[in-house]
């Protein structure tokens, strides 16, 4: 049987592509710009770019943004929602929360407009108990106008149906024999959790990309099948393993940042290898910088996310915090006055103006051209790029004119509020959070993470900088080195005293024989199963949970609350001996552990050396003034190589630079650690 695994991620701007041989031991990489137009055009360049055909491939597994974007733009499918009587402006009325934390600012547009959202006439109580039974006429009739009004996709989401989904079921199974699609959602079938708003707006998304993802991965494997592909093509999660494409129209929300989430995956695993446990992550791409925490060597999971304002997804996923700041995002100059970066990006097509494609406005990636930190001869995918005096007059014209400086003082400028702004988003997931910078190592990727990387480490206080081999290929790597995985969630919300341990062992097991079943309708070679379960634990009268690890199928009442009582005071230093504990949800993970694959297969040449890799030097403007700064290529770097900056590492896909005053080793699996104390 082939062993050769592809990971493919689509970015906003590019499309990366890694191919790993398990059995001859080697890698080949490729990246292509994304077709936004028709992102699956680009998938099949990809693969071909890398030199093998699809039937030659045992595993494919792809990080999609499809139904990212498709919310964040508010570009899914029209989606109508039947709720419980009393209940259609939840997903409006939401937390009451601002979007600005100063001022009465803002606005919020539901995913489901209100004319879209039909009441019908139902209600369980919080014990799952019936007060009203479903009144299916009424059902029938919300279908009725959902088919006069466009809909596209169907919610829904009665109250209290993650204690007794029964009234949701039946709603269900009368849509679907009405319904002309399968795009039919009911709530506790994306999740079984407490917490209306939360529930029901995680249903929403999963409703408004469902139709858009299964079109998009149907449409990918359709193409591959033409080409030879036999497999089922896989699909990266946001909580860091994959599922197959076969299953995702019924998962389609656990999509969303699934690239995101390979690329913290991979970094979990280079540093691991390098023997550094804290990492902080800062995937920089052409649009966004994503930033996440990986504390004793896993990424940190959260189950209570915003993709936007007032859009919370309530499914496990890596942790992990956006902003509107890549290299292709578009620096202007507000009314105010003020220099702005972002969160309007240039993309692809166009492009930055350096690309040569019609891009007529400055971007970061621009300033970093001027400012001599990029090589303008050898733009990735760029055939014809603009000349350096094209983007100079564009930095005085839209930018230095406004701000009073030349050029070359404004890209400085759109590089240095660049640089704020991306440490500001490091400090909301490492200050805020109680966690101190200087005790981790900032690991930068995406195309344009290393650029940065060591004034963003200065900025916020992190010693150390860890560059991966391939940092712009960094999500597609992790593509590669995931699991299949799915997680279950089922509210139980009793307190301790009250509470028959067996019920709560008899919901682990359900769980994760509903885990194995999903495993084999995927029909993938793994080579075990690993099932964790986890308990959210919380005291009466409180609303936020701990959630704490316990043993596959055991569920000892004493020895959680010990335990529990013990995590309780390490957090908050504080003992509650009066206080009652409750069990909010059990938590279950199955995961079908795939073959591993060594970081080591990344090990530079042993014929490198430091001497062959020195290909030359440029002028690159650092700290107010030019220096004669050194250029090196990564390919050539040998392990064991220490230079001292100023100086730039040049790799087909990203650029490291290494500013004056620190110095860079490279470690025997080809990464770069950048000592900024050195």
């Amino acid at each position: 049987m082939s062993s050769i695994n592809v990971g493919v991620d689509v970015g906003g701007t590019f499309t990366d592509f890694m191919l790993v041989d398990s059995d001859k031991g080697i890698f080949r990489t490729a990246k292509v710009p994304t077709t936004v137009d028709d992102r699956a055009k680009g998938f099949l360049e990809g693969i071909a770019k890398l030199g093998v055909s699809p039937s030659e491939i045992s595993w494919l597994v792809h990080g999609t943004t499809a139904g990212t974007n498709a919310v964040l733009e508010h570009k899914g499918a029209r989606c109508g929602l039947i709720t419980t009587q009393g209940f259609r402006d939840v997903l409006e009325l939401g937390r009451r929360t601002r979007p600005n934390s100063y001022g009465l600012s803002g606005t919020f547009r539901p995913l489901i407009e209100r004319q879209d959202r039909i009441e019908v006439r139902e209600r369980m109580d919080s014990n799952g108990g019936i007060v009203e039974p479903l009144h299916e006429e009424d059902v029938v009739a919300a279908v009725e106008q959902f088919r006069l009004r466009g809909v596209e996709s169907v919610v829904i989401h009665f109250l209290h149906s993650y204690a007794n989904p029964e009234h949701e079921k039946r709603a269900a199974e009368i849509v679907r024999k009405l319904w002309h699609t399968a795009d039919v959602v009911a709530g506790h079938e994306c999740v079984r959790e407490m917490r209306e708003f939360e529930r029901g707006s995680t249903a929403a998304v999963h409703a408004a990309i469902r139709p858009i993802v299964t079109s998009y991965v149907r449409r990918v494997g359709e193409l591959l099948a033409a080409e030879g592909f036999k497999n089922e093509l896989m699909i990266m999660q946001a909580n860091g393993g994959m599922m197959a494409a076969s299953v995702v129209g019924d998962h389609a929300a656990h999509t969303v940042m699934s690239g995101p989430a390979a690329g913290v995956l991979a970094a979990s695993q280079i540093a691991k290898a390098a023997g550094v446990k804290n990492i902080i992550t800062g995937d920089m791409g052409g649009t966004s910088y994503d930033v996440a925490l990986i504390a004793d060597g896993e990424p940190v999971i959260s189950a209570e996310k915003e993709l936007a304002y007032a859009l919370p997804v309530r499914i496990p996923m890596i942790d992990i915090h956006t902003v509107g700041a890549g290299g292709g995002s578009i620096a202007k100059v507000d009314t105010a006055g003020m220099l702005r970066i972002g969160p309007e990006s240039a993309g692809s097509f166009p492009g930055p103006i350096a690309y040569g494609r019609g891009g007529k406005l400055p971007t970061v990636t621009d300033a970093n051209y001027l400012l001599g930190r990029l090589n303008h001869d050898a733009i990735t995918g760029v055939e014809s790029p603009a000349s350096l005096s094209e983007i100079e007059s564009a930095f005085s014209e839209h930018l230095g004119k406004a701000l009073g400086m030349s050029a070359l003082e404004a890209a400085q400028a759109v590089v240095g509020v660049a640089v704020s702004e991306l440490a500001g988003a490091i400090r909301l997931i490492s200050i805020d959070k109680g966690q101190d910078p200087r005790d981790f190592v900032l690991m930068p990727y995406g195309g344009a993470g290393p650029l940065h990387a060591v004034a963003i480490a200065r900025e916020v206080g992190v010693p150390k900088v860890l560059v991966p081999r391939f940092p712009g290929l960094t999500s597609a790597l992790g593509c590669v080195l995931s699991d299949v995985r799915h997680d279950f969630v089922q509210t139980v919300n009793a307190p301790f005293d009250s509470l028959d341990p067996q019920d709560v062992i008899t919901v682990m097991q359900a769980q994760a024989d509903a885990g194995r079943d999903l495993l084999k309708r995927e029909n993938v070679s793994v080579e075990q199963v690993v099932v964790r379960n986890e308990l959210d634990l919380m005291y009466q009268g409180q609303t936020h949970v701990m959630k704490l690890p316990t043993d596959a199928g055991v569920f000892n009442k004493e020895q959680v609350r010990q335990e529990f009582a013990r995590a309780y005071f390490d957090r908050f230093g504080l003992d509650l001996p009066e206080m009652k504990p409750v069990l909010a949800n059990v938590r279950t993970t199955v995961i079908g552990v795939r073959d591993r694959i060594s970081i080591d297969i990344f090990r530079p040449d042993e014929g490198n050396t430091l001497e062959a890799a020195l290909v030359g030097s440029r002028k690159a403007f650092f700290d107010g003034r030019w220096h004669e700064t050194n250029i090196y290529s990564r390919e050539r770097l040998p392990a064991g190589a220490v230079f001292v900056g100023p100086a730039i590492v040049e790799q087909a896909d990203s650029t490291v630079v290494i500013d004056p005053g620190t110095r860079a080793t490279v470690d025997k699996f080809g990464n770069i650690l950048i000592d900024l104390h050195a």
